[in-house]
């Protein structure tokens, strides 16, 4: 099935295996035609427990509706991790701020003290901030929805190795032992954030593997596919995953799969949104090398989708850092004032 640029397709994840474990042909074929066209696509029957998805938009909502005081004590300024509750309009998107407040989380892990001068993104790597005290269900729940979403996107990158005809584990190494996934629980509201306007997270590309979106039924995320000259609505389906690739893999193809820019645009006033990306990445040492791919495939790679102020990096503790910094420039000056100015 050719996917038109102007569309987001939507695959079933139940149907990706054949009865003996492979992969069914059909959905491969499906993947690499969303994969490499449009960028964006739907993923459906992925595995979530009957009541998974109300309950954790229930808790989250729970938690951006306890008192501001109550947020105030997870804030991300002191967390050196980028960790916890950012307020909002801190976080920084194209220089301007997004109309949203949200908890960043990743795995749970000591932080790491010593490391090599050329090594910082270890600076990332730590424990995360919850309500344990008035909402212990938020963690328990969002992580396991992390858990669940690990096993999603190990399978995702599985069939996409497949799509590039390579055997099924070959991206299974650099996520060995300690991926560094990161997740976030978002609130966005509209009106209220001065200088965001109608941004709810700007213009972007994600800097990991796989994102897998859970969004509710307000809707607002737009991509722009690499061959389109619009902007094209992601109409959400309820509890499907918006499933888009990141940055190391439009480096590692070539530009064969593509990282594609997309933004939220902000509610209306009085209008909330909610949604929960986890981006399913590999370890914060990971160096991610170029793909071998087929002639048929790497004679219609597109090359590197580069921007000269936001450039992909192969390291993808790097490439994490880079972001983080420039998402978050409060907490960087008050944690890292030398990296700020570099």
């Amino acid at each position: 099935m050719q996917h038109s640029p102007g569309s987001i397709p939507t695959l079933d994840l139940s149907t990706a295996r054949s009865a003996d474990g492979s992969f069914n042909p059909a959905f491969i074929d499906e993947l690499r035609e969303a994969a490499h066209t449009v960028g964006f696509f739907h993923i459906i029957n992925y595995g979530a427990a009957p009541t998974q998805v109300e309950d954790l938009f229930s808790v989250t909502r729970r938690f951006f509706d306890l008192p501001l005081e109550e947020r105030l004590k997870l804030h991300n300024r002191t967390s050196p991790h980028f960790r916890g509750y950012a307020g909002l309009g801190t976080e920084v998107t194209r220089g301007r701020p997004d109309a949203r407040e949200q908890i960043d989380f990743s795995p749970e892990r000591e932080a790491l003290t010593d490391y090599p001068a050329d090594e910082p993104y270890w600076l990332l790597q730590g424990p995360n901030l919850w309500p344990r005290e008035t909402l212990p269900a938020l963690e328990e729940q969002a992580m396991a929805w992390a858990g669940l979403m690990s096993t999603v996107g190990a399978e995702l990158l599985s069939a996409i190795a497949v799509a590039l005809r390579l055997p099924e584990d070959y991206f299974a190494e650099p996520f060995e032992g300690t991926p560094a996934w990161m997740a976030k629980l978002v609130h966005y509201v509209g009106g209220v954030v001065e200088g965001a306007g109608s941004q709810g997270v700007g213009a972007h590309a994600d800097y990991g593997f796989v994102t897998l979106l859970l969004q509710d039924e307000v809707g607002g995320l737009e991509v722009l596919p690499h061959s389109a000259s619009e902007w094209v609505p992601v109409t959400p389906i309820p509890g499907a995953l918006v499933v888009n690739l990141g940055e190391m893999l439009e480096v590692a193809t070539e530009g064969y799969l593509a990282a594609t820019i997309h933004r939220v645009t902000a509610p209306a006033p009085g209008v909330d949104r909610y949604a929960i990306p986890f981006f399913w990445s590999p370890r914060l040492d990971a160096v991610i090398e170029p793909v071998p791919l087929a002639q048929d495939l790497k004679a219609v790679a597109r090359g590197l989708s580069d921007d000269p102020e936001n450039p992909m990096l192969s390291s993808y503790g790097s490439n994490m850092l880079k972001g983080r910094l420039r998402a978050h420039p409060d907490v960087t000056e008050i944690h890292y004032p030398e990296l700020a100015r570099r």
